[in-house]
This record gives structure tokens, sequence and C-alpha cells, in this order.
């Protein structure tokens, strides 16, 4: 199975990868839809051409779904399409996303592989770089604008550029439409507020500070062009306007005006209303945003639930690697008949996570805030060991 956690999983993708018939529009977004990608919640991975693990973390599961969104657009658009040019054209969008910056130490240091390169590319767009919930969580909040890359991809494969501003004018558009819905919603929420900091802590080209607060009428939206790009857009309205009541005909209007203005049917207004309610409903209660979580909270529960996933997927190695440390283990089986003093668990937490930096999927132990986890790892050490270790020391 797929790995995204360690190196070499892009390339498990493709030996994995069975073509299919290719799909078409509808289905590519509809899957979209289904997968929670175009939501900027991510819950599942929709897709016939490759079999994954249903036990992958969020994380895990965020980067195989964005590769494969990315991989399904490349194959829209590309006739003679194979394996070495999406990497190539991959490498080259993410290329171009980058400022262009003269690094010397660029030509002293060894290039990575193509496919390291895109593996490292992938890592640095799922998540949000600077995050107003909390700085030390930062990198665990998945970004909700995640489809723009795409567009942004569709872009680049027709033109072999990203046209100047497309990103900051996506960006500001999402805002003006979802700031503009917000006002249409005279019940106000938790849910509201929450939605609105998500998406200002998403933006990347644009100051949310520049955003221009205009009526729907007054609002320019010729830079939405493709049916992907007005689809999006409505589908993020939809979002906004969504209540676990019964949604106002006021909210109703708003989208179909927006439809209208968009030049999309009436039907497709009304299937954005119902395909968002429906995708809701059935995922709300593994999006903490959907049910006014402080985001604190619901950053450390998902991912005690993610370190739970990856204790259990690697005990072999870390019962291995614990057993081998015999300064450690004396400590441990200390532990279970009376309390370690300072100096004692300071050397237990060290030793830990010294222990995680050799397991590339416990790294997570290793970023700010990552020690409030290890009581975690703590609880499943007994478990890890063999039974021997429960009984006190006969030395």
């Amino acid at each position: 199975m797929i790995n995204p956690s360690i190196n070499g999983w892009i390339e498990k993708y493709f030996m994995d990868f069975k073509s299919k018939d290719i799909i078409n529009e509808i289905i590519f977004y509809d899957n979209l839809r289904n997968s929670g990608f175009i939501y900027g919640n991510i819950v599942e991975f929709n897709s016939d051409n490759i079999k994954i693990d249903n036990d992958l973390t969020h994380s895990e599961l965020s980067k195989i779904v964005y590769l494969d969104e990315l991989h399904q657009a490349f194959l829209l658009n590309e006739k003679n399409a194979n394996q070495e040019k999406f990497i190539l054209k991959s490498n080259a969008f993410f290329e171009a996303l980058k400022p262009h910056r003269n690094n010397f130490l660029d030509k002293i240091f060894p290039k990575n592989t193509p496919v390291l390169n895109l593996e490292n590319s992938i890592d640095s767009r799922i998540y949000i770089n600077e995050n107003n919930f909390s700085k030390k969580f930062s990198n665990l909040i998945t970004n909700a604008f995640l489809f723009i890359d795409v567009l942004a991809f569709q872009q680049f494969l027709k033109k072999n550029e990203i046209p100047e501003n497309y990103l900051s004018n996506i960006e500001q558009s999402i805002m003006n439409v979802v700031t503009i819905a917000l006002k249409t919603k005279s019940l106000k929420s938790n849910y509201d507020a929450l939605l609105i900091k998500l998406f200002e802590n998403s933006i990347r080209y644009s100051n949310f500070s520049e955003i221009k607060y205009l009526n729907l009428e007054n609002l320019n939206l010729d830079n939405f062009q493709t049916n992907f790009e007005k689809k999006y857009l409505l589908d993020l309205a939809s979002l906004t306007i969504w209540s676990d009541k019964q949604i106002e005909n006021s909210e109703i209007y708003f989208i179909q005006k927006l439809a209208e203005k968009l030049n999309l049917s009436d039907e497709f207004a009304n299937e954005s209303i119902q395909k968002t309610n429906v995708f809701v409903l059935k995922n709300r209660k593994r999006i903490p945003l959907f049910n006014n979580s402080n985001p604190v909270k619901s950053f450390y529960d998902q991912t005690a639930q993610t370190v739970v996933k990856l204790i259990i997927r690697n005990k072999k190695r870390l019962a291995k690697e614990i057993s081998q440390s015999k300064e450690l283990m004396k400590l441990l089986a200390l532990s279970t008949h009376r309390d370690l003093n300072n100096d004692e668990k300071k050397k237990v937490k060290k030793q830990l996570l010294d222990i995680c930096k050799t397991v590339p999927s416990l790294t997570i132990f290793l970023i700010p805030g990552g020690t409030l986890l290890l009581p975690i790892l703590i609880k499943f050490i007994p478990q890890l060991l063999p039974s021997a270790f429960n009984e006190n020391l006969e030395e």
C-alpha cells in the first residue's frame, strides 16, 4: 500500500495505478466534490484507478488525493500522457509558482530526483504555512483552497505558464463572494466565523485586508472563464450559506443570482446547494469546522487519533528501537512501581524523541507542540513491549 509519510510514495502510486477509461469532466468534478477536495475538507478517496489503505492519516490521505487530482487534470488535458511527462510538467508548474530567486546553495548541493522534488512540493502545498489559530499548530491545518492549484495547473498545461495575477484574482474573487454570501444570512453562527477564518488563512497570493467588499451586482467575475472555475466558486458560496437548519429563501436567491452571473444554469445552482448539504451532513462529525469546535482542541483531538494510528502501524519497529535502549528500558520499568523524578522524566522524554527521529512517520512528535502528544506514546509502551516488561526489576 502507498505510505505518503516516507519518500517514494509517488513512485508507488504509479506502480499501483491501473488505467481505466479516461474520465470526463463531469465525473472528474463529481469525484472532487465527493472527496471533499472542492470544499477544502478531504474525507475520502474516489478513484477506480487505484486502491488505498483505509487506515491512512488525514495528511496522508490529503497528499494522495492532491496528487491524484493533479494527475486526473493532466489526463483530461494531455493526449499523449505518461508518468514521466506528468512529473516533468508538475515540477515545472511548481517552479512557476515559486518566486524566482538565485540561490548559490542550489549550485553547491546536488539536486533531488524529479519524483522527490514533486513529493516535497506536494508537502508544501497541503498545509497552511501561517495560521492565526495557533502558530504552533500551523503545519497541521489543511489548506482550504487546494483546488486553486488544480485550476492553475490546467492553465499551465494549456499555456505553459500561469497567467499574471491569475492566482491572486481568484483568491480575491472567492473572498468577495464568500463575504457577500455571509451577509445574506440572517442567522449567524460560530461556523460562519470559523469558515471565514479558515479561508482567510488559506490565502497565499493576496492580502485579506485588501479584499474589497462589494455587492453581487457590482462584483466583476470576468476572470472566471472555465466551467471548473465557475462551478468551484458557486460550490464555495453554497458551503458558505450552509446551515443545519432550513436554508432561507434569500440565500437560495443569492446562489441562483451568482449562477446567473457566472452563466451557470438554475439546475446546477440547485444541485450545488443539494450536494453541499449532503456532503456536510454525511461528514460533519469528521470535520471540526462543521461542529463549531475550538480550533486548538480540534487540532489536539485529530492529531491524537493520527498518532494512535501511526504508533499501531509502527509498533514492531518502535518496540525494537525501545528495547535496544537499555537506559530507557530501565527507566520505563522503574516507572511501573514508582514515580520517576524530574531528571528521569526528562531522560525518558529525550530518548523517546530520539527514537521517534528514526521512524519517519513519527516525526510529528518533533514539531513545536508535538511533545504534548508524548503521553499517548507512553500509554502504548506496555502494549509494545513483552509482558516481562511490566514486572518489577529483580536486580
